[in-house]
């Protein structure tokens, strides 16, 4: 599969080109961009069940009323037989135990449990959502998206980021007569916050899911450079 299903190089900086002399060198100092979605090959999706009581999903009936609590090892045992279905191994699955952080009063604790489900595709994911059952479901939501290949990646899109710097400059310069020279300096924008993904969202037990509930919001790792670069002015 394509790796990289785009790329954008953004030839406006998000500063305006500096025009200067220093020492006699004449120069010209331009930001140049770059952005890039590439499709993750490591997925974790993340699932929370939860007990609940029955007569929640009863028309008329009043929280004070319920009393018959869904073990949790009967949500678990559903949400295996699902993720089994959908072709997903043991040894992909982790679990976290976890407890409620409050109690209604006159009932018992709802016990949690959270699952880092690993998957190659969303394809896989689309399978779960559509079989599970959402009644013992908390929250699901996308985690961590990875791609082996990442580190190429970013090589790749601070190089196009260092073009597109060339490309402005060069177009500025030719506008005033001149010639770009020698680079003088280049300097690479922290990208610490450039390796981003869309803000994760959590999907309550009451969603109905529908062919509109799909994750195409999620399904690419966005990477974005800057590189600011002084070029010399023959």
């Amino acid at each position: 599969m394509k790796k990289i299903v785009s790329t954008i190089i953004l030839l406006l900086a998000f500063t305006l080109p500096l025009f200067a002399q220093d020492n006699n060198v004449r120069y010209i100092e331009v930001t140049g961009s770059s952005e890039t979605e590439v499709i993750p090959d490591e997925i974790h999706f993340i699932i929370q069940i939860r007990e609940y009581w029955k007569e929640e999903f009863e028309k008329k009936n009043k929280p004070e009323n319920y009393k018959t609590k869904v073990p949790l090892s009967e949500i678990e045992k559903n949400l295996m037989q699902v993720l089994q279905t959908a072709g997903i191994r043991k040894q992909d699955i982790h679990i976290q135990q976890i407890g409620d952080y409050w109690r209604e009063e006159g009932k018992d604790f709802l016990i949690s449990k959270n699952f880092d489900i690993t998957v190659k595709d969303f394809g896989t994911i689309d399978k779960i959502v559509k079989n599970i059952d959402t009644k013992g479901i908390q929250t699901m939501r996308i985690g961590e998206l990875k791609n082996k290949n990442i580190a190429d990646y970013r090589i790749k899109g601070k190089i196009a980021a260092l073009k597109a710097a060339k490309s402005k400059a060069e177009s500025l310069t030719s506008a005033l007569g001149k010639q770009l020279g020698d680079v003088l300096r280049i300097t690479e924008i922290d990208d610490k916050n450039q390796y981003f993904f869309q803000p994760q969202i959590s999907l309550n037990s009451n969603i109905s899911f529908t062919e509109d509930n799909h994750w195409n919001n999620f399904r690419t790792i966005k990477l974005r450079y800057e590189m600011t670069v002084r070029f010399e002015i023959k």
